[in-house]
């Protein structure tokens, strides 16, 4: 058992509070420990996904409890490159938010984000249903601080509104596990997985009221539609570098729903079938669907790309639905493309923002570094739209390779949503940059970023490169992970259940 399971969770854990107590009024400290326990997260996360990918999954006992009546923490492939994919998008927001001096407008930044990191680390490598239950409280609880940090009406108006919505789905998860716990008997979510397996018929409604209420709990987590209401208002009014940080945020909805659906309710198992890709294969291509409309009838910067969040989670929920390995596989490049580029287009628009005074989608002055600035915006609008030659036209050329089973509906959501993407970056591109030569002379920025604040945004889209470059060997190291999910028997074996072989 190694201990290094538990750090991700316990360094933020142990360097937030300090930053509270002992630097609180020191902002360059409370940078200088916030920015290397990232980096520390970024190393230790490094050799996870070096370890997971040489070893099966491990497990790590709390308390030295044996695993079901112990909380445990599950380290496999998947949850290892979810915490790599966390830290270096936290990298580089950090940088961003140092380099931009946001995290001088409020109070208590480095810490909130320190607890935020805590939170969405715990969520990946929880194998208890409960304790699931738990992070996911800490990543929003930290998540309605840096939400409203900087104030301002529209700003708490959004987190209210966020608050509500994430409340009920709390509210609901609760009622699940309560409901999963009565059958079973048991929320080590290994041990549910066997329990649920071997169901007597008589219990199979209740296991199947369980399932639909989590499927919805995570479904709010990764807006899909039709509960995708609370993302565009509370993305588009958040902090730029903090609504880059929340591209995960929904990401870690799309895991449990992975988690939950491969590992526990599969459509081999009895009590549930088939039902939960019914569900959620036309509540995706929906998702979709609203995600590029959004993005072509949007009038603000930042709410595009509130809404190519909203269009990549479709995506990936498309290819979670078929349930197969491939499918998976394409959906798992595809998300690590997205939150990449999601994040990106955050930081651009806050940087079109900070210079502009605003983010209307309206011909203006000129900015400062406008060339520099249309060029990251035009590169990762290229990447979001799915248009070659980055990896966001090969992650969907996966996709549509993983389901030409179904190809007359699937490929036309996704081809004809591409095209429609296309079209709403490039008018508002060209609203941006191209139109404001026509409208006088630049403006004057209200602040102006360091060089770091663009070496944040171009390590992202270095990111998105190094995935098209390097996509035959991303792509086969997905696959063995795809196929782990979908043949959880390694998985269950790890944590030893009593009277399990």
């Amino acid at each position: 058992m190694s201990h290094w399971i538990i750090a991700p969770v316990v360094l933020p854990a142990v360097i937030a509070p300090l930053i509270v107590l002992m630097m609180r009024n020191d902002l360059t400290l409370q940078r200088v420990f916030g920015l290397a326990s990232t980096l520390a997260l970024a190393a230790i996360a490094a050799a996870l996904l070096i370890a997971s990918s040489h070893n099966p999954p491990e497990i790590y006992l709390l308390g030295n409890w044996p695993a079901p009546f112990g909380i445990v923490l599950m380290l496999d492939r998947l949850s290892a490159m979810m915490l790599m994919l966390t830290a270096l998008l936290a990298i580089a927001v950090q940088l961003y938010v140092i380099s931009t001096n946001w995290d001088a407008r409020g109070r208590h930044f480095h810490a909130l984000f320190l607890f935020q990191m805590m939170g969405i680390n715990g969520a990946f490598l929880t194998g208890d249903a409960f304790n699931l239950f738990v992070f996911f409280e800490v990543l929003l609880i930290a998540s309605y601080g840096l939400m409203i940090h900087g104030a301002g009406k529209d700003r708490l108006r959004a987190g209210v509104q966020y608050i509500a919505f994430n409340l009920i789905a709390s509210t609901l998860f609760l009622f699940a596990l309560a409901t999963i716990y009565a059958v079973t008997g048991t929320l080590n979510m290994a041990d549910i997985a066997v329990k649920v397996a071997a169901l007597p018929e008589g219990d199979a409604a209740l296991i199947r009221v369980a399932a639909v209420l989590m499927l919805s709990v995570f479904a709010i987590k990764g807006a899909l539609v039709p509960l995708q209401f609370w993302l565009p208002g509370t993305y588009a009014n958040a902090p730029g570098p903090v609504a880059a940080l929340f591209a995960i945020m929904t990401k870690v909805g799309a895991y449990a729903i992975l988690r939950t659906t491969t590992l526990i309710f599969p459509p081999e198992t009895a009590a549930t079938g088939g039902m939960i890709a019914d569900i959620m294969l036309p509540a995706a291509l929906v998702t979709l669907a609203i995600g590029s409309i959004g993005i072509l009838g949007a009038t603000t910067l930042p709410r595009l790309a509130a809404f190519s969040g909203i269009a990549s989670m479709g995506t990936i929920f498309t290819a979670f639905a078929a349930f197969t390995p491939e499918a998976t596989s394409a959906a798992l490049y595809y998300l690590l493309h997205s939150t990449l580029a999601t994040a990106a287009v955050f930081l651009i628009a806050d940087l079109v923002t900070d210079r502009r005074g605003n983010g209307t989608l309206t011909a203006q002055p000129r900015i400062a570094q406008q060339g520099l600035i249309a060029a990251l915006f035009f590169a990762n609008a290229i990447a979001l739209a799915g248009m070659p030659p980055l990896s966001g036209f090969i992650g969907k050329l996966m996709v549509l390779d993983a389901l030409r089973a179904d190809a007359a509906l699937i490929w036309t959501v996704i081809l004809v949503s591409s095209f429609l993407m296309v079209l709403g970056f490039g008018r508002a591109g060209s609203t941006l940059f191209w139109k404001s030569h026509a409208t006088g002379e630049a403006a004057e920025p209200h602040h102006s970023p360091e060089p770091m604040a663009f070496a944040a945004i171009g390590g992202l889209l270095a990111g998105l490169v190094l995935l098209t470059i390097f996509a035959g060997p991303v792509k086969d190291w997905l696959d063995a992970t795809a196929a782990a999910l979908h043949a959880p028997a390694a998985y269950i074996g790890a944590n030893n259940l009593p009277g399990v072989n």
